[in-house]
């Protein structure tokens, strides 16, 4: 190979890294912008927040923030979008198994709530929405709307079959399924807002545990110990 040859090849080479580089780079802002956008509105309030800041945090300028998103409201969208309702849907997916009994499938998906509603991203929109639904209702709208609600639908309807199958106890499945789900969100709120001033550390994890299971012995029929 002439030596000319092989400065066109490293050239060419180089140029397609660059060009997946970029594409990688491209592909990962509204990851990376919506992070941004997060911890923003976690830090100042969303009415505080502004776009500019979040491109800054972001390592962009505010121009590319106007390619992916309109408003700060439609950032808060997507966020809902991207982070918990995933984890709604994957939800869904798994409460979709018929094969495995009701009540333990409930105990599953509460383990698994649990375990998302301490996942540092997440625990952020409970306080968030809270402090901010006053003056922008739609926000609380859209998280009550895209994720509590869905949630408790699935949990509802898994409930609903357990007391078909006859292994949970005859209550009204709504119901229980808020009675389930809002301890957890207690976490959450309780990370967020009040830990970082308690002397006593929260156990979160066990406080999740002993929970799910007062809850399960509860609703579990023939349930004595």
């Amino acid at each position: 190979m002439l030596f000319n040859d092989w400065i066109v090849i490293k050239f060419t080479m180089t140029q397609i890294e660059r060009s997946q580089r970029w594409q990688r780079r491209k592909d990962a802002r509204p990851a990376e912008l919506l992070d941004a956008a997060l911890s923003e509105f976690f830090e100042k309030g969303f009415a505080a927040a502004r776009l500019e800041d979040i491109a800054t945090r972001a390592g962009v300028s505010k121009g590319t923030i106007y390619r992916y998103f309109d408003s700060k409201e439609d950032v808060f969208e997507a966020l809902v979008t991207a982070i918990p309702q995933a984890n709604v849907e994957a939800m869904r997916a798994a409460a979709s198994d018929t094969s495995i009994q009701a009540d333990v499938l409930l105990e599953r998906l509460l383990r698994a709530v649990a375990a998302i509603a301490r996942d540092e991203r997440i625990m952020k929109f409970p306080r968030l929405v809270i402090g901010e639904a006053g003056r922008f209702p739609k926000l609380a709208d859209t998280y009550k709307r895209e994720v509590i609600s869905r949630a408790v639908g699935i949990l509802t309807s898994v409930i609903q079959r357990g007391i078909e199958e006859g292994c949970l106890r005859a209550v009204p499945p709504e119901n229980a399924a808020y009675a389930a789900v809002a301890p957890l969100l207690f976490v959450a709120i309780w990370q967020t807002t009040f830990e970082r001033i308690d002397d006593t550390p929260f156990e979160a994890q066990a406080f999740a545990d002993q929970h799910i299971d007062t809850f399960l012995r509860g609703m579990r029929r023939g349930a004595t110990s």
